[in-house]
């Protein structure tokens, strides 16, 4: 009976042990953390303009406030820790275009979706994978195919329906249900690029 409870409480160690070293794994960076990976974020957000001063490589409260910023208005989950999804919003942000200037603006009342939650299918009314990047549109106001900018979400493309979808409403796809979660509902203005 002992030697069967000694097996049980290493394989409950052993299990809790994996499962830290997993979950350890998936952040980058956290509040009290130093080093090069805290920098490197440190970089991006200053180069976004969401942190002012240098990159100290000290996640103190000011770092973690403006990943929190950065966070409400990329629609992503706001902890504060810069995680993958975080961290590589982070690196497409820096690398994204520019608001243009020169396309009409729409003002919408915007929702977000992805393919992971309920009762969605993966694919959209155009045939392609449901994805960040791609809105839902009713066609009659912006058509299919149109390419858009969103800001503090990027270039889109018009390559979904919906029958919730009506007049100036769209759906902004997210990779994850987390993710469109976090943006929720927001009246925001788009740039019509073509």
């Amino acid at each position: 009976m002992l030697k069967n409870m000694d097996r049980l409480l290493f394989i409950v160690v052993l299990v809790m042990t994996i499962n830290t070293i997993a979950f350890a794994g998936t952040f980058l960076v956290k509040a009290g953390m130093q080093g090069e990976n805290v920098k490197q974020v440190q970089v991006l957000l200053i180069a976004q303009g969401f942190l002012d001063g240098d990159a100290d490589g000290v996640c103190g409260r000011k770092t973690t406030s403006a990943i929190k910023k950065f966070q409400q208005v990329n629609g992503l989950f706001i902890d504060g820790i810069v995680g993958p999804q975080t961290y590589d919003r982070l690196k497409h942000n820096n690398t994204e275009q520019a608001c243009p200037t020169d396309g009409k603006v729409i003002y919408v009342s915007a929702t977000a979706y992805s393919a992971h939650d309920v009762g969605n299918s993966s694919y959209t009314a155009s045939g392609t994978l449901v994805r960040r990047g791609i809105i839902a549109v009713d066609p009659s106001f912006i058509a299919l195919g149109s390419k858009v900018y969103i800001p503090g979400y990027g270039e889109a493309t018009a390559e979904d329906i919906g029958w919730g979808i009506k007049g100036n409403r769209i759906d902004v796809a997210f990779d994850t249900h987390e993710e469109a979660l976090a943006f929720g509902r927001q009246d925001l203005e788009l740039y019509l690029i073509d």
